[in-house]
């Protein structure tokens, strides 16, 4: 979340940079300010109060002393009625301090200055282009077809075993799957430096809190219930992405510089209710409610923040690279910015199918906004306590991924050609018709 210093002091700028997400948070500065105000007040009149009492207690030992009894007795009733007070006074900076904090746990991050001003992905600038779309001398199939013709996907008995928006994998799909989610893990472990971690796919609630899915987007995650027990629904969820636990790992410590940077990636499926969204219900492997992806993390510390921005944005951009696709790098604008990010680049690649381009990797900095939700700090080589900055990307997701691959490469002899780096894990050139 925010520094509340930083509303303190500068009530003004936070507005002006929340009031660029055009979503309205900046009405709720107003009201933190107002709650944290009430909790200082009270806590000031508390710690007054305690000095008063404290100097009547030795007073009354004094007159105890002096077998000044009735005084005595007077200044206990005073320090009762003072005593008093100061509960209700932490009862009421208590309750001021969690309405204050629920609060601003709903405010969004601020958006770093490079971004650039819109409303909507309609004002997201094009930041570069790799490649040219793959002209064909035969009529290609989208994805549906080419999984259904060489029987990659089952859609119907996906939608038969969970209902709609989810994926039966079969064959050479499901082999397809496998070996490009093997592929990532390596080229980001190999190549590019990252430690490879497997993180539960149920976690606990605050691991949602810490990087900014909750309270936001409650509505769109699948909360487990153990068993009949009804009491532990809500108490632990399926994960929406792999950033969820693992940016959570060093939660609520303090690591030492040296420790820094840290750079993990993660496989696991992703699990996305989105109630309400468009689509969702249509066949295909565009939107679903799981989905695998390999996610990339990084804690930093603030100096290196978006240095490391542009190096995650690259590792992502080498799985498309190496796989012959085409695709296109985006900054996304303050309204069109995730909850917790600062600073966001999008990976869009090109898929033939469907004539437009799809989303398979976002790349944020959220500064030190997860970092102070999680409680994560390291000490400096000063001795100061500070908070790094935490970043998460995608390396890459998929369905997509595979919908542009089979789009892509596929031949005028109905089969599918495999990218080379991709051969090994298959043990094939193509995916044959059967």
């Amino acid at each position: 979340m925010l520094d509340i210093k930083l509303l303190r002091e500068k009530p003004d700028f936070v507005r002006e940079r929340l009031a660029t997400r055009y979503a309205g948070d900046d009405a709720r500065v107003t009201e933190v300010l107002a709650l944290d105000e009430q909790r200082r007040a009270a806590l000031s009149e508390a710690e007054q109060l305690k000095a008063k009492r404290n100097s009547a207690s030795k007073e009354i030992g004094a007159l105890m002393g002096q077998k000044k009894l009735a005084e005595a007795e007077a200044r206990k009733a005073e320090v009762r009625t003072i005593g008093d007070r100061i509960a209700e006074l932490d009862r009421i900076s208590s309750e001021a301090e969690s309405a204050r904090d629920a609060l601003m746990a709903t405010i969004p991050n601020l958006p770093h200055a490079s971004v650039a001003l819109g409303r909507d992905a309609a004002d997201n600038p094009e930041i570069r282009v790799h490649g040219t779309k793959r002209g064909f001398d035969f009529k290609p199939l989208n994805h549906i077809e080419l999984c259904e013709k060489l029987q990659l996907v089952d859609f119907a008995r996906g939608t038969k075993l969970s209902g709609s928006g989810f994926l039966l994998y079969t064959g050479w799909g499901a082999r397809l799957e496998r070996a490009l989610i093997n592929f990532l893990l390596d080229l980001h472990l190999h190549d590019h430096g990252y430690t490879e971690v497997a993180p539960p796919y149920i976690i606990g609630e605050h691991c949602m809190v810490g990087v900014g899915q909750f309270p936001k987007f409650k509505d769109q995650a699948y909360a487990v219930q153990e068993g009949l027990d009804g009491s532990t629904l809500g108490k632990l969820y399926l994960l929406p992405t792999a950033e969820a636990p693992v940016a959570n790992i060093h939660r609520e410590e303090l690591l030492a510089e040296t420790q820094l940077p840290i750079r993990y990636c993660a496989y696991s499926p992703c699990f996305r209710a989105e109630a309400g969204a468009a689509g969702v219900g249509t066949r295909g492997m565009i939107r679903v409610h799981q989905f695998d992806k390999v996610e990339l993390i990084k804690v930093v510390t603030p100096e290196t923040g978006y240095e490391e921005l542009e190096k995650m944005v690259g590792n992502a951009e080498r799985v498309l690279q190496i796989l012959g696709l085409h695709y296109r790098v985006i900054n996304l604008c303050t309204g069109d910015m995730g909850f917790a990010s600062a600073k966001t680049y999008d990976i869009e690649v090109w898929a033939p199918g469907q004539g437009t381009f799809l989303e398979v990797s976002s790349c944020s900095n959220t500064e030190d906004y997860q970092a102070r939700r999680m409680n994560l700090r390291f000490k400096s080589a000063t001795g100061e306590n500070r908070f790094p900055h935490v970043l998460n990307g995608s390396g890459t997701a998929l369905a997509r991924l595979f919908v542009a691959l089979i789009e892509t490469h596929q031949q005028p002899d109905g089969t599918v050609a495999i990218p080379e780096p991709l051969r090994p894990y298959l043990r094939a050139d193509v995916i044959p018709a059967p």
